[in-house]
């Protein structure tokens, strides 16, 4: 599945930054702090609606959007301890997801893999062939929902399921369908005595969706009733908030790393750190005055 970037050695990092000029995403004080350092198993970095153009001065909303993901790249690697995996919520690309989009993106990420590996998902301003192109070796993995990215991968005390809610590239709303539903609901069933946590782009949508995941309720009635899932993270909105969902559900929408729709939303990051029986979620603004930067905020799971 072509989801999951395996973390860069030290020796293929810096190879591939001599070829490409990978380097120059990061300040030299930056990338040389990747490496030595120890991982912390427990901790997991966020990003969502990278956004990335072709042309690296693209410029919307008053936003550079390669600028913001070099300065959230430079804070990754500046953090003092590597994570156990990074993972990118979707809407890589800019509008469309043309090649030179993927191209850039596949360049700006070459930092970030050489902290851990890096999980991938698409929103509906990607395109998957030209997603696939741009990872040719992941590309060739079966697929486990045909036409749909899936995966399910295990840290010490949650196992984490990604899944597909692109429906039309360049289309707003997005759906998981009932295949990949249904893959779904036989990955938790086989798993049901760690917390789960469910990453999809698109946003839970109620009552009604129109802009989000047109298939809320079928998604919820999955989840609701499996009571090792704790949190469903999504982003889409390009909004931070969490709530909770009547069945106790964390319901958690990521901030954009690019941009934000509305004035005083922040931009940037979120480092997780999962507890035996707890999500601790800190914001990490690229704007450091914005009122909710390194609030740190507990989740609680909810009873198996």
């Amino acid at each position: 599945m072509p989801v999951t970037l395996p973390q860069l050695s030290r020796r293929e990092f810096l190879k591939r930054a001599a070829l490409a000029g990978a380097v120059t995403a990061l300040a030299p004080s930056s990338y040389a702090g990747l490496f030595g350092k120890s991982r912390d198993h427990h901790t997991f970095f966020f990003l969502s609606d990278t956004h990335i153009a072709g042309n690296p001065a693209e410029i919307y909303l008053n936003v550079n959007m390669t600028d913001h993901f070099t300065a959230c790249a430079r804070e990754l690697a500046a953090w003092p301890v590597k994570p156990a995996a990074v993972i990118v919520n979707g809407d890589l690309a800019y509008l469309a997801g043309k090649p030179e989009d993927y191209a850039q993106f596949a360049l700006l990420i070459e930092p970030v893999r050489a902290l851990a590996p890096v999980h991938l998902s698409l929103g509906n301003h990607d395109e998957r062939e030209n997603f696939w192109s741009a990872f040719p070796h992941d590309a060739k993995k079966v697929k486990a929902v045909p036409e749909k990215q899936a995966t399910v991968f295990s840290s010490d005390r949650a196992n984490w399921f990604m899944v597909d809610s692109l429906g039309i590239t360049s289309k707003t709303p997005g759906i998981l369908g009932p295949a990949q539903l249904d893959w779904l609901t036989h990955q938790l069933d086989a798993r049901p005595g760690k917390p789960a946590i469910v990453v999809v782009h698109h946003n839970p949508q109620f009552p009604v969706p129109t802009t989000g995941l047109l298939d809320t309720s079928a998604l919820m009635e999955v989840l609701a009733s499996r009571r090792q899932v704790k949190a469903l993270v999504f982003g889409h909105t390009h909004d931070w908030h969490i709530v909770q969902h009547e069945s106790g559900i964390h319901l958690i929408n990521l901030p954009p790393t690019s941009y934000p729709f509305k004035d005083g939303q922040p931009s940037g990051w979120v480092r997780c750190t999962l507890a035996k029986d707890s999500m601790e979620l800190e914001l990490r603004s690229l704007d450091v005055k914005h009122p909710k930067h390194a609030q740190v905020q507990t989740l609680p799971w909810r009873a198996a």
